[in-house]
């Protein structure tokens, strides 16, 4: 059989980060490339009792659910995001597999093959793959330590028009970083004038080093739900458990019920299962509590490979220590392309994702990204140590 590949597809780029991951399999890899959670970490005794009061309740936990998402969950959410001046209705939320999903399905929604999307440079390489999918172009506006520049969005949409903005304001991936109050107003200003929909995508926002810290969302700057430009992505993944594949996607009504159309179509329902389960663990289970725990333990395990960094005196290598999140974004020295490190990385049996991964275009060759919440301890040790041995080597050659 001769196969003819749609163009949209035979054009997708595999993920860097997938693509890594395989490499790690079976091998004695240390690995900094996935956005791992610890598993030491994960409240496995939570979620089993979780899972034995859902069975309890009877055979319908295994039937068919709505499209939309279980409803007490939904209720349950809607309370945890009023907690965060975020103030919706179930019937505004739609439950999704993971938020990758609900990028997705928005995109699908929102755009047409050859519609230009604005980003922040750079931005999460798993959403420049959805893009790419959608025969989307991207253009990508700078960014400082303060988050996306506007005057570069500016003049970014005047000359292109984009029809959708992707946003990660709070702990950005890769870099870390956070969008200053003032920026976020501003860009919001900035799509409302020029009536752009704003994907606000957040699922590290709940992963803060500073407990007393609070960064308001683009969806709470936002004068209403209804008719306002910004939706709002989350997920269980990172505090709960990726396996559990639950996010959700909160706007205004009609957005929404457009993304549950496109959803009946790709899958008819996320996991009822799996949003039963997570139902019942937000009853019997102190999620804030937890999320503080991982908090603390993932700003411990940030220390420890920023320290290590720092005694390996590597010159030229610099990287941002982030207030929040899970990654670590660094700068090479000047003339060390990150992919071709990666080879001989990983023949020393350590793995990162090279930073050109995240940009759209023009990408910054000696970036890497590297996830410090996966190791802890011996692991993390070795690991820079290997990585810089990898640096040191090339660099010499060079």
């Amino acid at each position: 059989m001769n196969y003819r590949f749609s163009s949209r597809v035979s054009q997708l780029q595999s993920s860097a980060v997938r693509d890594i991951l395989k490499l790690t399999q079976g091998k004695d890899m240390i690995s900094f490339a996935g956005g791992l959670p610890a598993e030491e970490l994960f409240p496995v005794e939570a979620v089993r009792a979780a899972a034995d009061r859902v069975f309890t309740a009877g055979k319908g936990a295994l039937q068919y659910g709505l499209t939309e998402g279980y409803l007490p969950l939904r209720e349950q959410l809607c309370e945890r995001m009023a907690a965060k001046n975020m103030f919706i209705q179930p019937h505004q939320m739609l439950l999704t597999t993971g938020s990758q999903q609900a990028i997705d399905l928005l995109v699908g929604v929102l755009t047409e093959p050859g519609d230009t999307v604005l980003v922040e440079k750079p931005t999460y390489l798993a959403s420049l793959q959805v893009f790419s999918l959608h025969g989307l172009k991207v253009v990508a506006a700078e960014s400082d330590e303060f988050g996306i520049i506007p005057e570069a969005a500016a003049e970014l949409i005047a000359k292109h028009q984009p029809k959708l903005m992707y946003a990660v304001p709070t702990f950005g991936n890769p870099t870390g970083r956070v969008w200053s109050t003032e920026r976020r107003k501003q860009v919001l200003e900035l799509c409302v004038a020029n009536n752009i929909p704003i994907i606000e995508d957040d699922p590290y926002g709940d992963i803060k080093f500073d407990e007393d810290q609070t960064y308001p969302s683009l969806f709470s700057l936002q004068e209403s739900v209804e008719g306002g430009p910004v939706i709002y992505t989350s997920t269980f993944s990172k505090t709960v458990a990726p396996a559990l594949r639950t996010g959700w996607a909160i706007g205004d009504n009609q957005v929404i019920r457009m993304m549950e159309k496109a959803k009946q179509a790709a899958d008819l329902h996320s996991s009822a299962l799996d949003q039963q389960v997570l139902s019942q663990l937000l009853q019997g289970f102190d999620l804030d509590a937890h999320i503080t725990v991982i908090s603390r333990d993932y700003k411990a395990r940030m220390l420890e490979m920023d320290e290590l960094l720092r005694q390996q005196q590597v010159p030229g290598l610099t990287w941002d220590q982030p207030k929040g999140g899970m990654f670590l974004w660094a700068q090479l020295p000047d003339g060390l392309d990150a992919e071709i490190l990666l080879r001989s990385a990983v023949q020393k049996g350590v793995a990162f994702v090279p930073g050109s991964s995240f940009f759209a275009n023009e990408p910054i060759r000696n970036t890497m990204r590297l996830n410090y919440t996966y190791n802890t301890g011996e692991r993390t040790m070795q690991g820079i140590k290997r990585m810089v041995e990898a640096i040191e080597e090339f660099t010499a050659r060079s």
